[in-house]
């Protein structure tokens, strides 16, 4: 139990790295001295992306604690593991889709193509709207076939784990509303570039997360 957990987080540690590093062409959170002498934006662009950094590592702390208590809790007598509804897998599709819309988004921003940021924007926050409404019918599938929150353990891990997961995207649809918004209102590509590029690391660190989270109610 324990090497599967380390072994997850290694990964995690790796994708995440992984995707910092694909998503920046430099290192942002490096600032030069030329550009702190012109002006504070290349200080605010690292400020951003060291708090991202910071987030993302947080948020990977709290989701391999879950696992942990997860894993532990799951060898009690009193397990009884939940009916995973098929519609999740169709929801992970979906939010595969979702980041993989992000990428070509940010492809978009980082090559000046403005014309695409509209449609990018819109297809990856709709689709991320999509996983979010699969998710809450699946609860309701659940719901309605017994596995009520307080009836057993494993039901409990499963609403909560989900849900701490879906707060997460709502938290990461806030920065979509404010990049679409911008765009909408005619911003240049150059000036939402920066929260798109931010936006998309979020959105496959929150894919990874589902993954790992989604193969592991599939394993119980």
């Amino acid at each position: 139990m324990y090497i599967t957990l380390i072994f997850l987080g290694i990964i995690m540690a790796t994708v995440i790295g992984w995707l910092l590093r694909q998503s920046f062409n430099t290192q942002p959170w490096v600032p030069s001295p030329e550009d702190d002498a012109v002006s504070g934006t290349s200080l605010s662009s690292n400020t951003k992306a060291v708090a991202l950094t910071i987030f993302l590592a947080v948020a990977t702390s709290v989701f391999a604690l879950f696992i942990s208590a997860y894993t532990i809790r799951m060898e009690e007598p009193d397990w009884r593991p939940v009916s995973e509804p098929v519609l999740l897998w169709l929801n992970t599709v979906v939010l595969i889709f979702a980041s993989i819309a992000y990428h070509w988004t940010r492809n978009a921003a980082v090559a000046g193509r403005e014309d695409r940021l509209k449609p990018g924007l819109i297809a990856s926050g709709a689709l991320t709207f999509l996983f979010l409404l699969g998710q809450v019918v699946a609860w309701q599938q659940l719901n309605a076939a017994g596995y009520k929150l307080d009836s057993n353990v494993a039901n409990a891990f499963f609403y909560l784990l989900t849900a701490v997961h879906g707060l997460h995207m709502l938290g990461g649809l806030w920065v979509w509303a404010r990049s679409t918004m911008k765009v909408w209102t005619g911003a240049a590509a150059d000036s939402v570039r920066l929260s798109i590029e931010l936006c998309t690391v979020y959105w496959h660190f929150l894919l990874l997360v589902w993954i790992v989270l989604f193969g592991m109610l599939l394993s119980t």
